[in-house]
């Protein structure tokens, strides 16, 4: 008997221990960036850039240290070439077909997009493709509450809202016909959403089911901004929808601060359900709104300190797997966009295999919501699930083949 309490008692210490609401993550803290930086420096605005052209020139000498990385990639097969590694003639043609319906929502002067919204003649009275004349007088509680609730029903994940900051800005554009020009905060208010990318689908990354199901979330993120600035603008407020290949903001941070997530050790935006596997879409608008209350959960950038398996599992050895360092003058993780977008120009796809191994992107059943409870509220428990990731998971899960039905050959 002796033995049998003390066996309880051991099990009861250690209940206490891992239960108990200890989050210790107080020395890992999310602090968002104060330096703006210029769309044209990022790896996917580099890419458009043709050699030999004005353009190519002038960006290269002014950054010599992009040209023989950027160059090298233009070498390679490239995004959902038919001679790329990881070709699939279903899949790929599925994510060229969702892309070219994004270009059509991103044409030029679209009324809802924020290149329509900046840079088409100021409507008159009673014309389409501006807000209607008149206000409505709103609650911006109200409101809020009304938008969250039709978008979430409309097939959002998460919905957000904050007051719009200069750092969630670009400082110019760096693609498109409007390409160097300068970008200014003239609405005061943002709304964040994001979208489920499908589980099974990114269990076969960097297989081509993964571009496939990453353009299908980014055209469905973008077709609910569209429709939300559409929604605004019919209540007389100024709205633009900021959707892939189309951005003045920097997403993930505009998410962050609207308590959609923090950034983790990859880079992208780590959500409290669903952790990186989701595509954001972002609203400004002049619409009076109530601001998102939840703070930014530091217990996330501790698990991402302690658990290198993104980093130890990207195939390009594009994310850093030390802790953060300064960087602009705030603490964060920097990937090499360079080694990572190369790799993507090699496979065909947008890879996604960092979001795939993450012990936050199981799928959201009983079971992960437990855990995921365990790690938000205390350190020890944080520190056992990533040994018990390991060991349930493996150091190195294997790729998934991909589905069956996204194979489309005939093979008689």
């Amino acid at each position: 008997m002796d033995l049998v309490f003390i066996i309880l008692c051991i099990v009861a210490g250690i209940g206490m221990i891992l239960f108990l609401p200890l989050k210790g993550a107080g020395s890992f803290k999310y602090v968002p960036p104060t330096r703006r930086i210029h769309e044209a420096d990022l790896v996917l605005s580099r890419r458009l850039l043709d050699r030999g052209t004005p353009a190519y020139e002038a960006y290269y000498n002014l950054h010599p240290e992009f040209r023989n990385p950027d160059d090298r990639s233009r070498e390679a097969p490239g995004l959902l070439s038919p001679h790329s590694r990881h070709h699939q003639p279903g899949s790929f043609a599925a994510a060229k077909a969702n892309f070219k319906i994004i270009d059509i929502l991103n044409a030029p002067h679209h009324p809802f997009t924020s290149d329509g919204h900046h840079h088409r003649p100021e409507p008159g009275p009673g014309s389409p493709g501006g807000p209607s004349p008149g206000k409505a007088r709103v609650d911006p509680e109200k409101v809020t509450g009304f938008i969250a609730q039709w978008l979430r029903q409309s097939g959002a994940h998460s919905v957000g809202f904050t007051r719009l900051e200069e750092y969630h800005l670009y400082s110019h554009k760096g693609r498109g016909p409007r390409s160097g020009q300068p970008i200014e905060k003239i609405h005061e208010n943002a709304i964040a959403l994001t979208v489920e990318m499908d589980h099974r689908m990114m269990q076969s990354a960097p297989e081509g089911t993964s571009v496939m199901e990453s353009s299908e979330q980014y055209l469905r993120s973008g077709v609910l901004a569209l429709k939300l600035a559409a929604f605004i603008q019919e209540l007389g407020y100024e709205a633009a929808a900021h959707i892939d290949g189309n951005y003045e903001v920097i997403c993930p941070l505009v998410a962050a601060d609207a308590g959609l997530g923090v950034p983790g050790r990859m880079g992208l935006l780590m959500t409290p359900a669903l952790g990186p596997r989701v595509r954001i879409a972002v609203v400004t608008t002049s619409l009076p709104l109530s601001y998102s209350t939840s703070t930014p959960d530091n217990t996330t950038i501790q698990f991402c300190h302690h658990c290198t398996k993104c980093a130890r599992c990207c195939p390009a050895g594009a994310i850093p797997e030390g802790a953060r360092t300064t960087v602009d003058g705030i603490e964060r993780w920097q990937i090499n966009s360079e080694k990572c977008y190369h790799y993507w120009t090699l496979t065909g796809t947008d890879c996604g295999r960092c979001m795939t191994v993450c012990p936050y992107s199981h799928s959201a059943g009983g079971f992960h919501r437990f855990i995921r409870w365990g790690i938000k509220n205390n350190l020890v428990f944080r520190r056992l699930a990533i040994k018990l990731e390991e060991i349930f998971y493996g150091r190195r899960p294997p790729i998934r083949p991909v589905p069956g039905w996204t194979d489309i050959l005939d093979k008689s």
